[in-house]
């Protein structure tokens, strides 16, 4: 057993994300064979996510605010802290913090074999999108 000292918080890049959101890694792979990634991930009341997929799909669990998620397709959906959301290998989605509030959530998935790969980002979600609810 160790201690992991604490990796810096981070700003997500503007190219992932509208508004300010702040990252803080939580658990990262120890070892090999091991692939688990979870953050504490910060929004700003209307900073979201760009479009985005997971290889191997991505948990969140909301610890505070109101989150809005949303599947390419699907309605938005206001997620209250306690409440966690699972979204399947490929899909593609979006989440992000209310026009009022701060959000935070927990951000947990399983990396590719090939890091790089484990995400696919993919266009901003519009204003028009975002507001839809």
């Amino acid at each position: 057993m160790h201690i992991v000292n604490k990796a810096p918080t981070s700003k997500g890049p503007a190219e992932n994300f509208t508004g300010d959101v702040w990252r803080e890694s939580i658990a990262a792979p120890q070892t090999d064979g091991q692939h688990m990634v979870v953050a504490l991930v910060r929004f700003a009341p209307c900073a979201r996510t760009a479009w985005h997929s997971h290889a191997n799909g991505q948990t969140l669990h909301v610890v505070s605010g109101v989150a809005l998620m949303q599947s390419r397709g699907g309605e938005v959906l206001e997620v209250h802290p306690g409440q966690t959301v699972y979204t399947p290998p490929g899909e593609e989605h979006w989440h992000g913090a209310t026009p009022n509030d701060f959000m935070e959530h927990y951000a947990m998935l399983d990396m590719s074999d090939d890091p790089a790969t484990s995400t696919t980002w993919l266009e901003h979600v519009t204003d028009e999108e975002y507001s839809r609810r």
